[in-house]
């Protein structure tokens, strides 16, 4: 015998106690609420949740085991070594330095730093799609610098740009620092309050103090994250005057290469397209092969009379004789 009904059940309090036959039930209310009341969800309602991770032996000895470490990572071959290091660096949201890696695996710091050339060897740029770089004093992996784009799409994030005010404010901040707002608006020649606060917000400057001197204006700096961002190992990675003017140089050039590409293709096609086009390349190569020719018949006649010279030069002069003979002492 069921006691439920194939459509919408009614409230508790309307719930009749009536059998399939129209009869009284042979149930009681306290039954019935039983089966048709809440669901077996509700049963753990007066329990409270148990402790599931529970550390018996309270606070963990950090320096047993740290120990207990250095004398298991001294058994570590060098593969290994690289491959605990690689664990370590992949999990870490900043970069790492080597001190900190020993802090986290125990393991010397002579190997740690002769583990992270080999990996920074492995994963470069074009070879592995996990670059290793030493980026704000330590190091870090990041992904390649051509699969940027599908990186991108795949998380769905713009890449981050900087606007031209906000590069120029920044850079004379990197070079100047420790440097005031009144100071880099005497170079820029344009209020700079707006731009130096979104680059605060962005962590990319940080004020570093205030000045001795009248009215003790604030110090503003770069911060780690401004190295994170661009990829430099510390400030002295930043590129120098004469090395920033040959790369605007080089870049100008490129710009321009860019700038003119239809006129020498167009002219190209043109050119190949021309019956006579052929023809002239062909008379003008002769032309070359039969100079170049000349050329080294030249050379070589010269060689020949060179040698000719050096010939009579080299030879010793004969002794003087009369026409009867030699004159008696």
């Amino acid at each position: 015998m069921t006691t439920g009904r194939k459509g919408p059940r009614k409230a508790d309090a309307d719930v009749e106690t009536e059998g399939a036959s129209g009869g009284p039930s042979p149930f009681s209310e306290e039954e019935l609420a039983a089966v048709t009341g809440p669901g077996p969800a509700d049963e753990l309602d007066e329990f409270e949740a148990a402790a599931i991770e529970e550390d018996s032996d309270g606070a963990p000895d950090l320096e047993t085991s740290f120990e207990k470490l250095l004398s298991k990572s001294r058994k570590l071959s060098q593969d290994r070594i690289r491959t605990v290091l690689e664990s370590v660096l992949f999990v870490a949201e900043r970069p790492l330095s080597v001190d900190e890696l020993y802090q986290a695996t125990g393991i010397e710091r002579e190997l740690i730093a002769e583990a992270l050339n080999q990996i920074s060897g492995s994963h470069r740029d074009g070879i592995s799609g996990i670059v290793l770089y030493e980026v704000a004093g330590g190091w870090q992996f990041r992904t390649d610098p051509h699969s940027g784009e599908y990186v991108r799409r795949y998380l769905r994030v713009k890449p981050q740009r900087l606007t031209r005010a906000a590069v120029e404010t920044l850079a004379i901040i990197a070079y100047r620092q420790p440097v005031t707002r009144p100071e880099l608006e005497d170079i820029r020649g344009v209020d700079c309050g707006a731009v130096l606060k979104a680059l605060i917000d962005r962590k990319l400057v940080k004020i570093l103090g205030k000045r001795e001197e009248v009215g003790r204006p604030i110090l503003y700096g770069t911060t780690r994250e401004f190295l994170e961002f661009f990829a430099l190992k510390d400030l002295s990675a930043l590129p120098t005057l004469r090395e920033f003017h040959e790369l605007t140089q080089e870049h100008r050039e490129i710009v321009e290469k860019e700038v003119r590409p239809a006129p020498v293709a167009a002219g190209t096609v043109e050119a190949l397209s021309d019956p006579g086009f052929t023809k002239r390349m062909e008379k003008s190569e002769a032309a070359s092969e039969a100079a170049l020719e000349d050329l080294e018949e030249a050379m070589a006649a010269a060689d020949r009379t060179q040698k000719a010279s050096s010939s009579v030069l080299d030879t010793p002069p004969k002794p003087e004789t009369g026409a009867e003979g030699p004159k008696p002492e």
